[in-house]
């Protein structure tokens, strides 16, 4: 059987997927997961005000790498694509990167368009969702960039219409506006006007009306969904395909809003690593879901664990 390896560097955390890859009766790549694992290495720590990558996060995302790179050889991995997102896009110093990562994994890293980064988003979201659901809308709230794609899937491929990458994701704004613990309702308040301005710009490129399903992918969204749930431990079968609607989303956001940090932490489902920018990343979809829900006709979002790593194991697998 042939074994890929998905890796995705974003400016929060670096994620891995190990899939095995069957074929369908009529071609079609099909992936069974082997191994998925997530380390929050915040490589993009201070990059919005400093444009370079810190060494001390550079080296928490190599002994991340190192371990992955491990995990490979005993998983008997044939081909890896690695893709990095926004931190090291922005980076001055992301040749310090590049040599870092080609060293460790022995294969280059690729920095990736925010475009680029939405169509894997989208592809790797919808796979196992119901054509006519569609047209999607997938929102995946990253730690730097936060990526809005329209399209359709027709149970075979996903068709692209429209896609935007805009700057703005749960450490960004973390880092400009949420500073006190928990954040004032001014802070609060401000973070929602950056976000609401900033993802103007998504909806401008992509069009909402007439969207049927809005899917929001990646860690921020799964990590509401889990606490909005009331989920004693994080667990991917319960939050995959869990739907929340504009009431759970408000007051989960609002909930974390309202918590010290000490109290994020404690909760069963919160990754160590999001303790102190989720209440960004709520911000952030609660905006986007807003908006959403008053210019289309859909009423809640649908939270998916098939992601970007999706996309890119389905990439090697496929034509690029």
């Amino acid at each position: 059987m042939n074994r890929v390896a998905a890796i995705d560097c974003g400016t929060n955390s670096i994620r891995l997927l190990v899939a095995e890859v069957t074929e369908r009766h009529d071609g079609v790549p099909v992936l069974r997961d082997l191994h998925r694992e997530m380390r929050v290495v915040r490589l993009g720590q201070g990059v919005d005000a400093t444009g370079r990558l810190a060494p001390e996060a550079l080296e928490r995302t190599r002994v991340a790498l190192a371990d992955y790179a491990a995990v490979l050889v005993r998983k008997g991995v044939r081909d890896v694509r690695m893709v990095a997102t926004s931190a090291t896009r922005d980076a001055d110093n992301r040749d310090e990167f590049f040599a870092m990562t080609k060293a460790v994994l022995g294969a280059e890293a690729e920095v990736i368009s925010g475009d680029e980064e939405a169509r894997l988003s989208f592809t790797g979201a919808v796979g196992d969702l119901d054509p006519d659901d569609g047209p999607f809308l997938v929102a995946d709230v990253g730690g730097g960039s936060t990526e809005l794609v329209r399209g359709t899937w027709d149970g075979t491929h996903a068709h692209v219409e429209a896609a935007k990458s805009v700057d703005i994701g749960c450490v960004r704004l973390t880092e400009r506006a949420l500073s006190q613990d928990p954040p004032s309702k001014r802070q609060q308040q401000d973070a929602g006007d950056i976000a609401e301005r900033v993802l103007a710009e998504a909806y401008a490129a992509v069009p909402l009306a007439g969207a049927r399903t809005l899917v929001g992918v990646a860690g921020t969204v799964t990590t509401m969904a889990a606490v909005a749930l009331g989920l004693p431990e994080y667990d991917p079968e319960r939050i995959h395909h869990a739907r929340l609607d504009s009431r759970q989303l408000w007051r989960v956001t609002a909930d974390l809003l309202s918590l010290k940090r000490a109290e994020r932490a404690a909760l069963g489902a919160m990754h160590p690593g999001r303790v102190d920018v989720i209440g960004g990343g709520a911000i952030i979809v609660r905006a986007l879901a807003r908006t959403v829900f008053e210019e289309s006709e859909i009423t809640d979002l649908l939270v998916s664990e098939h992601d970007i790593l999706d996309g890119i194991a389905l990439s090697i697998a496929g034509p690029r």
